[in-house]
């Protein structure tokens, strides 16, 4: 796991373990194991239910600054966005999600974090997204559809975003390709798009068929 400088005291590796400083001390998300190193507190990211978490295991870096104004596209009921606002203290997720059910859910966790707003809309209308949306500076999309790539780069146009993150689901792609096939497509049409790709990697073995590629503009 790398850690960049701005972020070594939000986010550290511990015994084989990925943890973030807790925002809300004492209260648990989705019954994640909390550590305590000395005055501050600490929660356990799961590394099978988080693919940043897996991304940071497998050596990835997260492309964030404590002060991004992040949008996350897909980011169901918060399990991961409760992470990142535990990262990004200083500034502001946008957690878009589209399914009624899951926004339920997501309503209550960011209703106790003061850096996450709730915004249920489609990940693939970004001019729908615009009313609450002020703008991004980086871009974290984990949406199960076709057209990953293209939506990551439509995203990161409209909202003026530098930086981006994209957890690629192969299956909703292509059931029939191999899912580095799919990843290497993936690429391509994001450097077609003008993205500099930064990383681009298999999330195996915490996350069958998923990728993490990462790229700025």
């Amino acid at each position: 796991m790398r850690v960049s400088e701005g972020l070594q005291e939000r986010l550290m590796g511990r015994e084989g373990r990925i943890l973030t400083r807790s925002l809300n001390p004492g209260q648990r998300v989705y019954g994640e194991r909390l550590h305590h190193h000395g005055d501050a507190e600490w929660r356990e990211w799961s590394l099978q239910r988080s693919k940043p978490a897996a991304y940071l295991a497998l050596g990835g870096d997260l492309p964030l600054r404590r002060d991004d104004r992040l949008l996350y596209l897909g980011a169901a009921s918060g399990t991961t966005a409760s992470h990142f606002s535990d990262i990004l203290d200083l500034g502001t997720i946008y957690c878009v999600e589209v399914s009624p059910r899951s926004f339920r859910d997501l309503v209550t966790v960011c209703g106790r974090r003061r850096n996450m707003i709730p915004v249920m809309g489609d990940a693939g209308r970004p001019q729908d997204l615009a009313f609450a949306v002020e703008g991004a500076t980086a871009v974290y999309q984990d949406v199960a559809q076709k057209g990953q790539a293209s939506m990551l780069a439509e995203n990161m146009r409209a909202f003026g975003a530098e930086r981006g993150m994209l957890a690629l689901k192969s299956r909703s792609e292509d059931v029939t390709a191999a899912p580095a096939s799919i990843l290497e497509r993936a690429v391509a049409k994001l450097e077609s798009e003008g993205l500099t790709v930064v990383d681009a990697r298999m999330l195996e073995p915490y996350e069958k068929d998923h990728a993490m590629v990462v790229v700025r503009a």
